[in-house]
């Protein structure tokens, strides 16, 4: 599997080299050279920030279409808690997942009844590891990674249990098998997501050596299509649910915590906050804390890129739709406690490391400190980069130069041109030989103050599009 997959993608071709993607990445894995944006996938933790912010829609996500479906004869749907959160004045998922079967789905397996499986195995991981507090929730692909490249220190402290999807997958996928006689590459297993970190997860998977879902659809493509469907599905319905309040709760932010039964833990969800809350797990700033839920979307899952409803509306449709539901339908059986557990571990990932090796890294922390009192410190993203520091790691790492700055480049070239001037008022009244580089360095004056103009007039570009 690749280490740095990504669901995230650019199309060049609508980028209009605009900087609101860069100012918005939370790992700073965006550049803007030569008109264009670029992502290093290395440090890229597809959270979908960009996608978001992205005002040409030139960030997108890749995701499986629907038509994916006719490659299998035995197809299973497996709906996210926040699929039911898009939806207005539902009170039953029942009424979703029928719709799901008459979409063309031969079975449809919960992911809120894993959560309620790995809600269970996380409370029993708690009780038997109080050396290792706070553990840290992994259920968001996007966190793990964050966690995987920046946060060395922490990878310890990770939940090594399967995300939910996972474990739906394994599960549905076994029962599948044994009701229909097919066997695995026959049986379709299609997760419906409300974000592309999943996608990366299914993709490209931590914790796991590869991933039993086959293919991965997107809530804002599937949600037109059951609209009809649940008009069409009536009051008479079977009732296939088999989740309760617990596993419903994980599509919002805090879900996840309240199935622990336990009140000493943390709940943070958007990708700033993610950050800050991980910093100070790193400086061991908390104290008393057992668990810790971090989502990089706000709001939880119910804020993902691929959903459709605003996420404060959906965190509060979740809600009401669990008011009425029994605490936990699914349970704990030795299947399910066998596909729980991750079967390889994270490796932290060096991505940020300015050198080779030591030595070189700190000679090149040198320099970044040199170049950052040498910059004007404006953060303002006109050379491409996201602050004044990260232009001055992509300059001592070889990827840009100290020109790249525009304020720089003016302040030296307002110098040069003030020298030149004083130099050819000193020949003006010298020999022919003295007129020649008089004319030489009017020239050259003219193509410094033709460029000083060139800076002035994407500056008011820049200032047009913003």
């Amino acid at each position: 599997m690749d280490k740095f997959y990504h669901s995230v993608r650019l199309d060049a071709d609508l980028c209009k080299g605009c900087i609101n993607c860069i100012k918005r990445c939370p790992t700073e894995a965006i550049r803007v050279r030569n008109g264009k944006a670029q992502i290093n996938s290395k440090f890229c933790i597809d959270c979908g920030e960009c996608i978001r912010v992205c005002p040409h829609h030139a960030k997108y996500a890749i995701y499986d279409k629907l038509e994916e479906m006719k490659k299998y004869e035995y197809t299973i749907a497996l709906p996210a808690p926040s699929l039911y959160s898009q939806f207005n004045n539902l009170d039953d998922v029942n009424i979703v997942l029928n719709a799901l079967l008459r979409m063309g789905f031969d079975d449809v397996f919960e992911v809120s009844a894993a959560a309620e499986l790995v809600s269970e195995a996380t409370r029993n991981y708690l009780a038997d590891h109080r050396d290792q507090l706070p553990v840290i929730s992994t259920a968001c692909p996007s966190v793990v990674r964050l966690i995987r490249v920046r946060f060395p220190n922490l990878i310890s402290h990770m939940l090594p249990l399967n995300p939910p999807v996972e474990v739906a997958a394994m599960l549905a996928a076994r029962q599948a098998m044994e009701k229909t006689g097919l066997p695995r590459e026959k049986i379709g297993i299609f997760f419906i997501s409300p974000c592309p970190s999943k996608v990366t997860y299914i993709k490209s998977p931590l914790g796991n050596e590869y991933s039993q879902v086959d293919a991965v659809l997107a809530i804002k493509d599937v949600y037109p299509q059951l609209l009809s469907r649940m008009k069409a599905v009536g009051t008479d319905y079977p009732e296939i649910g088999t989740s309760g309040k617990i596993g419903i709760s994980w599509g919002r932010s805090g879900g996840e915590s309240s199935g622990l039964l336990s009140e000493n833990y943390l709940a943070a969800d958007g990708i700033e906050n993610v950050i800050r809350v991980l910093e100070d797990l790193e400086d061991q700033k908390f104290t008393n804390l057992e668990f810790v839920e971090l989502n990089a979307c706000n709001g939880g899952c119910v804020g993902g890129v691929l959903t459709v409803e605003n996420p404060y509306v959906a965190e509060t449709k979740l809600k009401r739709l669990r008011r009425y539901m029994p605490v936990a339908r699914t349970h704990m059986d030795h299947e399910a406690e066998a596909v729980i557990p991750w079967t390889t571990g994270v490796q932290y990932e060096p991505v940020f490391n300015l050198g080779k090796n030591m030595m070189e890294s700190f000679s090149r922390l040198n320099r970044v400190e040199r170049l950052c009192k040498k910059l004007p410190g404006l953060d303002c993203g006109s050379c491409g980069a996201p602050t004044c520091k990260a232009l001055a790691e992509d300059i001592a790492r070889g990827n840009a130069k100290e020109t790249d700055c525009v304020y720089y480049l003016r302040e030296n070239l307002h110098k040069l041109s003030e020298e030149v001037s004083i130099l050819a008022e000193d020949l003006a009244d010298g020999d022919r030989g003295g007129q020649e580089t008089l004319r030489i360095l009017k020239d050259y004056i003219q193509r410094i103050s033709d460029e000083m103009n060139l800076l002035d007039r994407k500056d008011e570009e820049r200032e047009q599009e913003d």
